[in-house]
């Protein structure tokens, strides 16, 4: 039997696909599945292929050319540990486990010190961009010991992504930095999606407009400072219409479902202190979807004021919204870039922010034109604290900002919630500001549990008998 180049354990849709990408572009492909039906029906879809499927995990593994490569792409968590333990002593030292599943960071960096400790390689890589990412490209983000990227550099290349003819994939740092880059990812994801979504609400519910016209401002908006594939997408969602003529949109759920990376990455705000404001309103939105029934019945019991909004110029309203929009991404994308600089200091993993916005730019769900942006920015100030700082976005955060603040307080008047774009708002003020109302905080603290305050004209901390 002729040695594969690499394995692939897990085919679901984004194995598979990854199982096609990596044989399209000249490996030999050894598959496995728990259940062997699965991994057959890739052999009996694509004949001809250079494709092998296994029953047996043993027979799979020894397959593989040594030292082997062998990418799992699963689901996360104890089921990881499972098939890791279950390939365990078929490997031999030097071979090289990639887990390209959506993983906790933590549990990243607990396996590969686990494996490195019997001589096995372990890579724990971000993989963004969906079932047409894992087929035709996706933006990779590998974290792991520098050397053993360099072993596997070759085929990620091969499978990435290209914008430009740059592959969308680089060394990002040890260990479960590639796994929280996915994470922070994931994060301005939901950001992104959320304020997205408030706008479509706005232009639906205040400006009383149609699906085609909505349709045809997401087209124009695409076209200039927020072309991204979110927005592409978001156009075509529009005019889609169900095998009754209905457009599809109007028919349904507004329950949105998560997976748990927004909650991870909340999570961790909060445990490194780490103002990620936005995307957890983005977060705590989809919980609130949940609440279906209970909504139904607060719609009934809880009413709004009653308004009678009158737009005196449409065109004006609607730059505001875009230009809100806009704000919004800056500062979701500001928070993600500021969480990382955070992580990076406490596990000093060095990362490199020029590499990681590049690696963004396609392939993965939030590709935009204006990361081109951040990509300046970071070249003129690698050591820059927050994107807001950064000449052009201060600028046009400056620029926008009125525009942001119609729109929320439009918005709030007219019972229309935007939790995310009002989370933008209040993030700016507060970073922008010299001087915040802590210092009452601070005395209360005091107050009551005696913890003590600075004072701005002198040293040291006091404790007064208030």
């Amino acid at each position: 039997m002729k040695k594969k180049h690499v394995g692939i354990i897990g085919m679901s849709v984004m194995g598979s696909n990854l199982c096609l990408n990596l044989e399209r572009n000249g490996y030999l492909v050894s598959i496995f599945n728990r259940s062997y039906k699965k991994a057959k029906e890739i052999l009996i879809k694509n004949p001809n292929k250079n494709i092998l499927c296994f029953k047996k995990i043993n027979e799979f593994v020894n397959s593989i050319s040594k030292p082997r490569k062998i990418f799992l792409m699963i689901k996360s968590g104890n089921v990881t540990d499972i098939v890791i333990n279950s390939i365990l002593k078929y490997l031999d030292k030097k071979d090289i486990i990639i887990d390209l599943g959506n993983s906790f960071y933590k549990d990243t960096i607990r396996r590969e010190k686990y494996l490195y400790s019997l001589g096995i390689k372990f890579v724990g890589a971000g993989i963004s961009g969906g079932e047409m990412g894992a087929l035709l490209g996706a933006s990779i983000m590998p974290g792991c010991n520098k050397n053993v990227y360099n072993k596997i550099k070759s085929i990620l290349i091969s499978i990435s992504a290209k914008y430009n003819g740059v592959p969308c994939v680089d060394y990002i740092g040890p260990d479960g930095s590639g796994h929280y880059l996915k994470m922070i990812h994931n994060g301005i994801e939901y950001g992104d999606m959320q304020i997205i979504s408030e706008s479509y609400c706005i232009l639906k519910n205040l400006l009383k407009m149609s699906n085609l016209e909505i349709s045809k401002i997401f087209s124009t908006w695409n076209k200039g400072e927020l072309n991204s594939y979110l927005i592409e997408i978001t156009k075509k969602i529009f005019l889609k219409k169900d095998n009754k003529e209905n457009y599809l949109i109007d028919f349904i759920s507004d329950v949105a479902k998560n997976k748990g990376t927004g909650k991870w990455i909340c999570k961790s705000a909060l445990e490194i202190e780490s103002p990620l404001s936005l995307i957890t309103e983005s977060v705590l939105f989809r919980y609130i979807s949940s609440l279906k029934k209970e909504r139904c019945l607060a719609s009934k019991i809880l009413k709004s004021t009653e308004t009678n909004f009158v737009c005196k110029n449409k065109d004006f309203f609607i730059e505001d919204l875009r230009r809100s929009l806009y704000l919004s991404k800056i500062i979701s994308y500001a928070q993600g870039f500021y969480q990382l600089r955070i992580i990076s200091k406490i596990h000093k993993w060095n990362l490199n922010y020029i590499n990681i916005a590049k690696i963004f730019r396609s392939g993965c769900i939030i590709r935009a034109k204006f990361l081109d942006k951040i990509i300046n920015a970071y070249k003129n100030n690698f050591k820059l604290k927050n994107l807001l700082l950064d000449n052009y976005f201060s600028k046009i955060s400056y620029k926008y900002q009125n525009s942001l603040r119609n729109i929320v307080s439009t918005s709030i008047l007219n019972g229309i919630p935007v939790p995310a774009f009002s989370s933008a708002i209040s993030y700016y003020d507060s970073y922008r500001s010299n001087k915040l109302s802590s210092n009452l905080i601070q005395a209360q603290r005091d107050f009551f549990g005696s913890h003590k305050y600075e004072r701005i004209d002198m040293k040291g901390k006091f404790h007064t008998n208030w």
